[in-house]
């Protein structure tokens, strides 16, 4: 098995982040349909509810998928998300006014939200260091992935003249989550949440089967040193959410996982992804042209996005694609700015080479993002926090990715229509300071095991001291207990 079954199995749990970028992006076009339109109405508030609720429930999602990956596990909490998914998606399919919209939408949101945390949770558990850039990074190369389909089958079905133009790419969706309830169930467990639980020997199978045939004697030094962590880390901490900022260590890492999934909402990357066809139109394209230029903007990311996870991320880091990501944006978004401003949709003689400029920058944040923010996101908030913490630190710092793209998703179609190209400028600000603070305070997280991130944060476990003062405490109260 080896490496080939780890890349199927973090391959195959994207499936969850695919649901996510297709359900985030199917929305840009469904909200310009002209059937969709004249059902539910052309209001920019309503447009930004029917993205924002969505966008709540994924919030409410991740919030409660930390508990369910302590208590069931990182498996059992991707089929339940793909529960949700399923009855979310149905009643988006079938809706037919606004209050039922908005409801699919939410509980399909508490679904994204639950598989946008736990898949890369999952992949992180599964992952060895080396490669673990790359698996985790599927992630964001399953999300543009699906943004690809749902571009492409949002225009396709513009074109039909019926409610199927809306119902069925809104449908859809019901067949990756379903893929992923019934296959999730023959993908092993995280050792690591085996060992939290005590399923130790379960747990050690899993390792084995991950490293293959003829790598036992790795296996094996990597079981153990997981174990000795993990049950060290048990004995001397606990699971409350004030964990997460106890200690100065733990408080850096939840700065950083925290930090880094807000930075992913600020880069101003999703205002594109849920409002593309009305930027366009800023810019002088209109109609179906726009979600033309939609569709093909969804295939750059991912092409952008393979490359990376492939050939660099696992050999650069993580901080200094981020600081490039930060960096780029503040110039695309300059740019496009000053587009917008001195060369408005309506002018009576439009600059054709100034709005092709335009288009060039909205597609250049798409590849920029994908070389840094995308997949880096998703690693570095996963694999920061200890065994203990992983699952609620995680939950917290993908609950903070959703209350900002919840925050943007319903201001951005009214700050692009009221104040324009000022808008943009919002985001060379934001990604200025972001910039500053990755330099300043994010640490290198490259090729570390899960494990050696307690030295990288300061906080380091003395696992045989640990373990041994519990045994020789466990047999003293057994001294006392047969003593007459």
């Amino acid at each position: 098995m080896g490496l080939l079954f780890n890349i199927f199995i973090a391959a195959f749990s994207s499936i969850g982040a695919f649901l996510f970028g297709y359900d985030s992006g199917i929305i840009a076009s469904v909200i310009t349909m002209e059937r969709y339109l004249a059902r539910f109405g052309n209001d920019p508030s309503i447009k930004g509810a029917v993205v924002s609720t969505f966008n709540g429930g994924c919030f409410f999602g991740a919030m409660g998928a930390g508990w369910a990956n302590d208590r069931f596990g990182r498996k059992r909490t991707i089929q339940i998300g793909c529960l949700f998914a399923l009855w979310g998606c149905a009643m988006q399919g079938g809706a037919s006014n606004v209050a039922t919209l908005l409801v699919g939408r939410i509980i399909a949101g508490v679904a994204i939200g639950v598989l946008s945390m736990t898949v890369p949770l999952y992949n992180t558990e599964i992952a060895p260091p080396k490669t673990r850039g790359f698996l985790v990074g599927l992630t964001q190369q399953m999300i543009g992935i699906g943004f690809i389909v749902a571009n492409w089958v949002g225009y396709g079905c513009s074109f039909l003249k019926t409610d199927v133009s809306w119902r069925l790419p809104l449908g859809l969706q019901l067949l990756p989550a379903g893929l992923l309830l019934i296959g999730i169930q023959f993908l092993p467990f995280s050792p690591r949440w085996l060992l939290e639980v005590g399923r130790d020997a379960e747990a050690r199978e899993v390792v084995y089967k991950l490293h293959g045939k003829g790598n036992s004697e790795a296996a094996e030094k990597e079981y153990r040193e997981m174990h000795d962590t993990i049950k060290a880390e048990a004995l001397v901490r606990s699971r409350k959410l004030s964990d997460l900022w106890a200690t100065r260590p733990m408080a850096k890492r939840t700065f950083v996982a925290v930090g880094v999934q807000i930075f992913t909402q600020l880069t101003g990357i999703n205002v594109i992804n849920y409002f593309g066809p009305q930027m366009y139109t800023s810019l002088g394209v209109t109609g179906s042209k726009a979600l033309l230029v939609q569709g093909i903007y969804g295939a750059v990311g991912p092409i952008a996005n393979l490359f990376f996870i492939t050939l660099v991320l696992d050999r650069v880091g993580r901080k200094k694609p981020l600081m490039f990501g930060a960096a780029s944006f503040v110039a695309t978004f300059s740019i496009l700015a000053a587009i917008v401003a001195t060369n408005p949709p309506d002018a009576p003689h439009p600059n054709t080479a100034a709005q092709r400029a335009g288009i060039a920058m909205i597609f250049l944040t798409s590849v920029f993002f994908s070389l840094s923010f995308g997949p880096v996101s998703w690693v570095l908030a996963s694999e920061v926090f200890p065994t203990n913490t992983r699952a609620i630190g995680t939950s917290v710092a993908t609950c903070a990715n959703w209350a900002f793209n919840t925050l943007l998703g319903q201001v951005a179609p009214i700050g692009m229509t009221n104040v324009q190209w000022k808008f943009y400028m919002l985001f060379v600000t934001l990604n200025l300071v972001d910039f500053g603070i990755i330099a300043a305070f994010f640490p290198e997280t490259k090729g570390k095991t899960l494990e050696e991130m307690n030295s990288v944060f300061g906080d380091a476990i003395d696992t045989n001291k640990v373990l041994t003062e519990n045994k020789t405490g466990q047999d003293e109260k057994s001294e006392e207990a047969i003593s007459p």
